[in-house]
């Protein structure tokens, strides 16, 4: 290597020198910072912006865009060079260690390489892509095993003693293979046909395929979403797993499929990937500028004096193309928004996340409820139950290559996230079974062609289901649902839709859904205190959720005590809900509504809420009897007024217990 940067540095205008010029010059804290780590035999990235080096030198960029497989090459050499002059200049203040492997990692972000010629959606990917820097969009569908490869090795010329490095193809599964004669570029031609591999100059690299699979939301009409291989090497591998969105920038290339008899063979394109953005992550760990949360706070003091009016503020943000339904709103927000997850001195879980699931008869919006969570939340998947089997579900064993891999499924790409499924009784009773697991102890557990492993979901899962025929409000919610007691137990809360008739009710939607559109062109202001858009809504779940962590006041705790003993007490028709879970479900709501209530104690307000929750989707043994149909449930004037009834008759009934 040594040699080959002496020559290149005799060239005054050489890419390599004009290269190491803009790094020394741009980028020297960062060659410092590698240059004074202490590992010689890592692999170190340096991040390199392309619209800065556009606007400091056209040239360059452009050698760099249109010949990368080349030219990525001499800038990593370049950037060797570079931490050793850095090296060099402050040998004398702190020690530094020459270092051999320095990977240059191109960010085309805010470039113009983020046109639509250079980032095509994956499945727009043609030949004339070939060999330019290309940047590719999508979710990582699977990552597989990390293992080495052989980056290159240097050979001697056994007639002139030239040496040269020779880089194995990957396109012909990192085949090697040598030149028909000695590549020295002397005035005389050596023309050496006998080669040696110099002792210990082998490089090996690490090396992980992952496939990506474009966004179903950018898809033309009619498109199946296609998927592409990437491979990642060195310092990029294990960057993602399955799930993650990200953005791609590499070289095209092309991998000669296996070779099976009788088949034609093919050429398979693939992405060398040279840089790896995960945006899923940006979107998870967003940080919400200060101004918004002033806005959160002002707004909380605001409503000081009728928190619930603000509240509802909030909740009317929720779907507003759906009317009404106050009760399936509030049960959105508190299942998205989740508790604090408890975790005691043996190390046993008490998950954080609560589970929704409506019940309910056609036309009731159980879908729409669906689609806007998914919406809301940073990482979400959307199944039907018809359409979902339990490996698609969990995690599907995959041959590749004469190996098995696992493929994640469902409930895997949502982790940290939300999971819908829509149509759960439709789904067979077998695959069912398979998200009993996932729900509770939130790990999928498989033992599937020899790879017995352990995955985690720590995913909510928002159902939604028919009643099975005409539903009986006199049998239980298992013989109208026909989902098992187990399955029931573990859904926070199962709200129950039904479509009765009730003219008044009719009247009052039917004028909403017809003036919709009128009142569409008066809510474009940003007052918080009558409008919450969706962006704004989505922060303000992401806000609370990594800010607060509320704790129980004994009052909450008495409350929430009382009710659960009252339960258990006369829940003979019910007893599929009114197990221990229920009580971690109400201590689970009531964290919830505190955060949504932007405050880090749950006080009796927050326990009373939490009771009304689980009163819904109680249906049968119902304390409260102004709860009613959840279907019919309407954001009320004076909120505040209305709770301060409910709680006085709660807190009765509640004192039985004690007594």
């Amino acid at each position: 290597m040594d040699s080959s940067l002496a020559s290149m540095e005799d060239s005054p205008t050489s890419p390599l020198k004009a290269f190491a010029t803009f790094l020394i010059r741009h980028h020297s804290d960062q060659l410092r910072s590698i240059a004074h780590s202490p590992d010689p035999k890592l692999h170190y990235p340096l991040f390199v912006e392309f619209a800065e080096l556009m606007d400091d030198d056209p040239p360059l960029a452009r050698l760099l865009f249109s010949r990368p497989t080349d030219y990525l090459r001499v800038f990593d050499d370049a950037a060797v060079w570079a931490h050793m002059i850095i090296l060099g200049d402050s040998k004398g203040s702190m020690n530094g260690v020459k270092k051999d492997f320095i990977h240059v990692r191109i960010n085309v972000t805010g470039s113009p390489l983020e046109f639509p010629e250079t980032f095509p959606s994956i499945g727009s990917v043609r030949v004339k892509h070939h060999g330019v820097l290309l940047t590719l969009k999508g979710t990582v569908i699977r990552s597989g095993a990390i293992k080495m490869y052989e980056g290159e090795r240097w050979y001697i010329c056994r007639k002139c003693k030239h040496k040269f490095p020779v880089y194995p193809e990957l396109e012909t599964r990192n085949s090697i293979q040598l030149p028909s004669f000695c590549p020295s570029q002397r005035s005389k031609p050596c023309e050496g046909k006998s080669f040696e591999c110099l002792e210990g100059s082998v490089v090996r690299h690490d090396y992980q395929e992952i496939k990506i699979q474009e966004s179903t939301q950018v898809l033309g009409v009619g498109s199946i979403p296609r998927s592409v291989l990437i491979i990642l090497k060195d310092d990029l591998v294990d960057l993602v797993k399955a799930g993650d969105d990200v953005i791609v920038s590499g070289v095209l290339s092309a991998k000669w499929s296996p070779d099976l008899k009788d088949v034609r063979c093919d050429l398979d394109p693939m992405l060398i990937a040279n840089h790896v953005r995960r945006t899923n992550e940006l979107k998870a760990e967003v940080d919400i500028p200060d101004d918004i949360i002033m806005q959160f706070t002002q707004f909380w003091s605001d409503f000081k004096d009728t928190p619930l009016k603000g509240r509802n503020a909030i909740l009317r943000g929720i779907c507003p193309q759906v009317f009404g339904l106050f009760t399936v709103k509030l049960a959105v927000a508190l299942t998205l928004i989740g508790g604090v997850q408890h975790v005691d001195i043996s190390g046993t879980k008490v998950r954080g996340e609560s589970h929704l699931l409506l019940v309910g008869d056609p036309g009731t919006g159980k879908s729409q409820f669906l689609k806007f969570a998914a919406k809301l939340s940073n990482r979400s998947v959307i199944t039907t139950g018809l359409g979902s089997t339990s490996a698609g579900l969990t995690v599907a064993a995959v041959k590749d290559g004469g190996e098995w891999m696992l493929e994640a499924g469902a409930l895997v790409l949502a982790d940290g996230g939300l999971c819908c499924i829509d149509e759960v009784d439709s789904m067979r009773e077998h695959d069912r079974a398979t998200i009993h697991e996932a729900m509770e102890q939130q790990t999928i557990s498989v033992a599937k062609a020899g790879l017995v492993t352990t995955l985690s979901t720590r995913t909510i899962v928002f159902g939604a289901t028919n009643p099975k025929g005409q539903y009986d409000p006199e049998q239980p919610l298992s013989v109208n649902t026909t989902l098992s007691g187990p399955l029931l137990s573990r859904f926070d809360i199962v709200l129950v839709l039904l479509d009765t008739k009730n003219p008044e009710w009719d009247a009052v939607v039917s004028s909403h859904i017809l003036y919709e559109s009128e009142q569409e062109k008066g809510k474009r202001d940003n007052d918080l205190s009558n409008n919450w858009p969706l962006t704004m809504l989505r922060r303000y779940i992401q806000f609370v959720k990594g800010y607060f962590r509320p704790v129980l006041t004994q009052e909450a705790e008495q409350i929430i005590s009382n009710y659960y003993q009252l339960q258990r007490r006369s829940a003979m028709d019910n007893a599929a809900r009114t197990t221990v879970r229920m009580l971690e479900s109400l201590i689970r709501l009531a964290q919830a509504h505190a955060r949504l209530m932007f405050r880090n104690e749950v006080t009796r307000l927050d326990a009373i809420t939490a009771i009304l929750c689980i009163e819904s989707s109680m249906m049968t043994s119902a304390l409260v009897d102004s709860v009613g149909n959840a279907l019919h449930s309407n954001f009320t004037e004076n909120p505040d007024e209305e709770y301060a009834k409910q709680e006085i008759l709660i807190l009765d009934k509640l004192k039985s217990v004690d007594e």
